[in-house]
């Protein structure tokens, strides 16, 4: 079988953040697929039939005054990701009640079990953001709700909020791969009544719902939150995260902007979900 051959670039980012964010998210526009953080900063990937010399043209915060940022690249060889990802990908458990696993994992003893194959898409449950915000939902009534997964990564959220007794969801993502990966995990978990949608937030004009869910940076959050708004029903529930604590003010207040409050914080090293609810 032959396996794609990916471009990898090392990025030195001083300071982290929120430079990083703002990399991570002017790469994805420019085509590519996957980022691994570090200390330093980020490696990103992009497949070599994508690629071109001029690919950071575009990318303006490499030329930012307010950041130092370097790089490297280099072909990697011909990898099997799917291999490397198995070899990696432990599975999780958020308090102790949901587990988070591979189709290869042992079936665990929690209420929740969750079997997802990320691939390339974001949403294993490791990183913090989508840890917390299966914490949320954990912790909040779902039962009969209509629920919109919006940036749905892997599709994990909206599989976990049918597990907990939503009764029509939304995964929207812009990301034909991500579109791709949650089509196929809601399979694997046999969900029902999830409907997934390859775009951005104009994908839910006009449409209405109790709960959204919402794991995507900062900056397309603030893009955004006016449109959740106008989706939520009149007792609506907005759930936010991809940011960081010092990010809260500035969501809180384009939240209270439209109609919403800030009810309830959730924090882990440095990284936020917020619960708001309409006034």
């Amino acid at each position: 079988m032959t396996h794609p051959i990916y471009i990898g670039y090392d990025f030195k980012v001083e300071p982290l953040q929120p430079a990083t964010e703002i990399l991570i998210a002017e790469l994805g526009e420019a085509g590519f697929e996957s980022f691994v953080e570090n200390n330093e900063g980020l490696t990103a990937y992009i497949q070599k039939c994508d690629w071109n010399a001029f690919i950071l043209e575009d990318i303006h915060i490499l030329s930012s005054e307010d950041f130092t940022i370097t790089f490297e690249f280099n072909e990697i060889e011909q990898t099997n990701w799917n291999e490397e990802w198995e070899k990696n990908f432990k599975p999780i458990v958020v308090d102790d009640m949901v587990t988070v696993r591979a189709p290869f994992h042992e079936k665990p003893n929690t209420k929740y079990d969750i079997i997802i194959e990320p691939k390339m898409s974001f949403g294993t449950g490791h990183h913090e953001t989508t840890h917390m915000m299966i914490q949320h939902i954990l912790r909040n009534d779902f039962e009969n709700k209509s629920v919109l997964d919006m940036g749905c990564g892997t599709g994990v959220l909206a599989i976990f909020a049918e597990k907990r007794g939503a009764s029509r969801l939304d995964a929207v993502d812009i990301d034909n791969w991500c579109y791709i990966n949650s089509l196929e995990n809601a399979q694997r978990n046999a969900c029902q009544h999830i409907k997934v949608f390859e775009g951005d937030v104009n994908q839910i004009k006009g449409r209405s719902y109790d709960i959204i869910i919402a794991n995507i940076n900062r900056n397309i959050l603030l893009a955004d939150i006016p449109e959740y708004a106008k989706c939520l029903t009149s007792e609506g529930i907005l759930f936010l995260s991809g940011f960081y604590q010092e990010d809260i003010d500035t969501i809180k207040d384009k939240c209270a902007d439209n109609q919403l409050d800030l009810v309830e914080k959730i924090e882990k090293n440095n990284w936020v979900a917020l619960k708001f609810n309409i006034k």
